[in-house]
């Protein structure tokens, strides 16, 4: 099985690809604006108006006396789009900045778009597929695969050159992904309301409105067909029991229900 490996700069994967490929991993800056001034097509204004002079001053004084660690590690940048798991129909852009927790484990952070006003509207974990057989069965469902994302050329890694990128889909093709959107900026939420969602990733040609996809590209000067072509050498993984639990026609949502409150 072929477990992840690492795909930012600071691991040696990169330092064995073709010369300048460790200086790649700059793109979150380089990529092309991927969306208008306020995220996600057709979303409104977040209401409050634009921050104070005052709270400007206090960020620019965090941003010079406090350590961000966390942040400063989310170096990877993809797109790609989700759907709610209970509705196929209903496709998000979604820009993930991820980082290596572990050699088998992605975590990211996603939004709906890479300016600095894209609002944050959820989290994915990304693991191998080793990991994924590990799971208990009543989780599987939860997680989908990555097989076609990373094959057809749907998801791309922004600024990236392409032998670079071909070589990190490879990898990323064999690993599983929970995701849950918080912000439903699709229906036009000003604010995020109500309870997570859980969200999936096609597996096939004709489940996504190419024009989505042709839009996306546009916008970031790639091209999902050529992608596809780059990819061509990528055997498609079997898909291991129990993920894309959707394609079965039931799929698991949250519910927001009422519950007692435990007392100590």
């Amino acid at each position: 099985m072929n477990r992840l490996k690492s795909l930012t700069g600071r691991r040696a994967f990169g330092a064995s690809l073709a010369a300048g490929a460790g200086a790649l991993f700059c793109a979150c800056g380089q990529a092309r604006a991927q969306h208008a001034p306020h995220g996600q097509a057709g979303a409104p204004e977040v209401p409050g108006g634009p921050p104070s002079t005052r709270n400007r001053a206090l960020g620019a004084g965090a941003a010079l006396l406090q350590t961000k660690a966390p942040l400063n590690a989310m170096d990877l940048y993809l797109n790609g789009f989700h759907f709610y798991a209970d509705e196929l129909g209903r496709a998000v852009e979604a820009h993930h900045y991820c980082t290596h927790l572990t050699e088998e484990m992605h975590q990211c952070v996603i939004f709906d778009g890479n300016e600095a006003g894209a609002r944050l509207i959820g989290i994915e974990y990304i693991i191998s597929e080793r990991l994924f057989r590990e799971l208990p069965e009543e989780e599987k469902p939860l997680w989908h695969s990555h097989h076609y994302e990373t094959t057809s050329g749907q998801l791309v890694m922004p600024g990236i050159p392409e032998a670079v990128e071909t070589v990190a889909m490879r990898q990323l093709s064999t690993t599983y992904g929970k995701t849950w959107h918080t912000w439903q900026v699709d229906r036009g939420d000003a604010l995020p309301l109500g309870i997570p969602q859980l969200m999936m990733g096609f597996t096939a040609d004709g489940q996504l409105d190419p024009a989505r996809t042709a839009e996306r590209d546009r916008r970031l000067g790639t091209d999902m067909a050529e992608k596809r072509r780059a990819r061509a050498e990528i055997p498609v993984p079997q898909v291991a029991p129990g993920a894309n639990a959707w394609e079965g026609g039931q799929t698991p949502q949250l519910r927001l229900e009422q519950v007692p409150v435990r007392k100590p």
